[in-house]
């Protein structure tokens, strides 16, 4: 993938040299009286939903959907220091692909009457307090709704290339770029309204069909992660380079649920899905990134192929 032209965001902020804990003290999972809010619920839900699987293998795997009103780690949050923006590579490539992102959201948005507001992204290192309750590396990259803010330890990507093997030398970039795009991909989510409408459905659902309606959160998100290369591609045709979609779609393979489960020596239980099979999200991705449009990723569709 060709991305040294990419615009560099100013939305990115570098949260590695501030500790295990972000200088925090030992945050933690946030508990007690008032404390413990929809998102870490959320958070809690899914590592004892894991199955036994590495919950760094699900991008987004803490997709978390807030309640209402602010929470003691907000108020924290917001009284950190922003973080400096990173010079190193890796941070270099990370406002780059986020740059992209928000130029090509900003044109789909205006060209549909509306405003688009671009997401900051955190990135740390083992552990930092975020709106949704502490981001651990474990977790894998994130978005929270609460400060509308993505939350990435880059330690992830190694382990996609070195661990589980979702891609390989050169074509990684593009994978990378994918886990991204796939979390700016809730963010739009949250820009249209769509995941506080679902955060209020799942509260009357039992698991079993939260689980669903996540998968359609989650194939969704993958879609609009398509429908950003599809537009990148018109904007620069020769930023993709043979075999990067072939990574992208190698990635998406490794973290299917069906694959983690068998990976992880279990049965294969859909009704456990959060994020949707290898096939589901090697196919809504390619959807959007064959399309290109917000319509082409509804798969809140009831008629809709999942």
């Amino acid at each position: 993938m060709r991305w040294d032209d990419f615009r560099q965001s100013e939305n990115v902020e570098d949260y590695r040299d501030a500790g295990p804990s972000g200088g925090g003290g030992g945050l933690g999972i946030p508990g007690g009286a008032g404390g413990l809010g929809i998102g870490t619920v959320v958070v809690l839900g899914l590592v004892g939903w894991a199955l036994g699987i590495d919950p760094r293998l699900l991008i987004g795997g803490v997709e978390m959907l807030q309640g209402s009103g602010p929470s003691h780690y907000q108020e924290t949050q917001r009284q950190r220091p922003r973080g400096p923006a990173p010079t190193d590579e890796a941070g270099r490539f990370i406002r780059g692909v986020l740059g992209e992102t928000e130029d090509r959201w900003k044109e789909i948005f205006e060209k549909a009457s509306k405003r688009y507001t671009a997401p900051h992204l955190a990135i740390f290192a083992g552990r930092y307090p975020s709106g949704c309750g502490a981001a651990v590396a474990a977790m894998g990259p994130f978005y929270c709704p609460n400060d509308r803010k993505i939350y990435l330890d880059t330690s992830f990507f190694r382990d996609i290339e070195t661990r589980f093997r979702g891609c390989q030398g050169k074509a990684c970039k593009f994978s990378q770029a994918y886990v991204i795009a796939h979390e700016v991909g809730h963010h739009v989510q949250n820009e249209l309204g769509i995941l506080p409408k679902v955060q209020q459905m799942q509260q009357r659902m039992d698991k079993v069909e939260a689980n669903q309606l996540q998968v359609r959160v989650e194939l969704q998100a993958d879609c609009f992660a398509g429908v950003w290369a599809n537009r990148e591609r018109e904007k620069r045709p020769d930023y993709l380079e043979p075999g990067d979609v072939d990574a992208a779609m190698q990635t998406a393979t490794a973290i299917g649920d069906d694959t983690l489960q068998r990976s992880a020596g279990r049965a294969v239980v859909p009704d456990a899905f959060t994020h949707g099979s290898a096939e589901q999200r090697k196919r809504w991705f390619m959807n959007g990134f064959t399309r290109g449009t917000i319509a082409s990723c509804n798969t809140f569709d009831a008629s809709a192929r999942l």
